[in-house]
């Protein structure tokens, strides 16, 4: 190994207004005022954690992107975030032009919001739309509506962010191919420059797992999944991973780097970073892989007064080759051959057998780590292949 991955920063925002019945994310309906300066101290202790490790290097290695995700990060005051922000400058090395991303909900947020955002540095939105008709968004417990959506779009815009993501779902309850499309329409001639377009599943422990709603069948979800990515592929957006649509040079950094298996500290309640590190002399492989997680509940995070603030798991090298796999066969150009043993430490001889055999079957193509379309139809199976026993 030449170089140790990027590295990104990943900011969790616990708390949102109301918790949608399909979400099983670490979020929690607050009522009354945030813990903002709880909150900002716990981020602090966790970078302090981190920064303490020097085996990761963390400190001297330039960050490629942030992001604030949840939850619902709208809720915080901008003064917040501009002082998150602060911290990681402080104590990281920032690059020059480093993506900040956040994700807004159009309930959440003005024009005014938008603007103070901006100034405190996020050069990214992520707006969660999920919906442009009234009805869906009623039915998957939203707290705005479609006038609210495009409301929020637009001041967006009017506030200068020139990097807008819109989140979309299809697959909803009681939807038809007509509806599915015709938010895939709205969206395209609204949006800014980035999709991320997928389809409700449900989950376990959520409100839909209880008492799930009637959702479309596997016919009605391939014909709309077929046509979306026609009408988005006709204006302009390239499907470069399984469930986001970017125009040319606009694709999510933060996302990319996770994967092509790059490095990220995760810090606040919940949180999980990946680093790596490399290994002590005596050690018999070539890179040191470890996961953290953070305290999940946010009452425990925010009063947890013992160290360490997170739980740390090293990934044996007999799992590094799913880890790998799951998250680069997830890019529809997939990652070049040599991406494999930079970032695990691992020759690819490690792997000969299940790429050989992915690749006669024409799942695989032959020059690089990617699926063919066929593969890509099935790619919890192709990925499942470099299991370990």
């Amino acid at each position: 190994m030449t170089a140790l991955p990027p590295l990104a920063v990943y900011l969790h925002v616990p708390w949102c207004v109301q918790k949608c019945p399909y979400c099983d994310f670490n979020s929690h309906a607050q009522t009354g005022e945030l813990p903002e300066a709880l909150w900002l101290k716990g981020i602090g202790d966790d970078l302090d954690e981190d920064l303490a490790q020097d085996r990761w290097s963390v400190a001297d290695r330039p960050v490629s992107s942030i992001f604030f995700g949840g939850g619902t990060p709208s809720l915080l005051d901008p003064k917040t975030v501009s002082a998150a922000l602060e911290l990681l400058a402080q104590r990281l090395k920032l690059n020059r032009d480093v993506e900040i991303t956040l994700e807004a909900n159009p309930g959440t947020v003005d024009a005014s919001r938008f603007q103070e955002l901006r100034i405190a540095g996020v050069n990214r939105l992520s707006l969660g739309v999920q919906s442009f008709s009234d009805r869906a968004l009623a039915a998957l417990g939203r707290i705005h509506g479609s006038a609210e959506a495009v409301k929020a779009i637009a001041a967006a815009r009017g506030a200068g962010f020139e990097r807008i993501n819109l989140d979309l779902m299809h697959g909803l309850p009681g939807q038809t191919i007509p509806e599915a499309l015709a938010d895939i329409d709205q969206g395209i001639a609204l949006a800014g420059h980035h999709l991320s377009w997928y389809q409700l599943t449900i989950e376990p422990n959520t409100a839909f797992h209880s008492r799930p709603p009637r959702l479309p069948g596997e016919n009605t979800l391939a014909d709309i999944e077929a046509e979306g990515v026609a009408r988005l592929a006709a204006a302009g957006y390239r499907r470069y991973e399984v469930s986001a649509y970017a125009q040319a040079g606009q694709a999510c950094r933060h996302n990319l780097n996770y994967w092509t298996f790059g490095d990220y500290l995760g810090l606040g309640p919940g949180a999980h970073g990946k680093l790596s590190a490399p290994p002590d002399q005596a050690a018999d492989q070539a890179l040191i892989v470890t996961r953290t997680r953070r305290t999940r509940t946010p009452k425990d995070w925010l009063q947890q007064r013992v160290t360490p603030r997170s739980i740390t798991t090293a990934v044996t090298p007999k799992l590094l080759p799913e880890e790998f796999m799951l998250n680069a066969l997830r890019l529809l150009d997939g990652v070049d051959e040599a991406l494999f043993e930079e970032r695990t430490g691992l020759p690819l001889t490690t792997v000969n057998p299940p790429l050989s055999a992915l690749r006669k079957e024409g799942l695989l193509h032959e020059d690089r780590l990617a699926t063919t379309e066929l593969g890509l139809r099935f790619l919890d199976r192709v990925v499942a292949r470099f299991l370990a026993d």
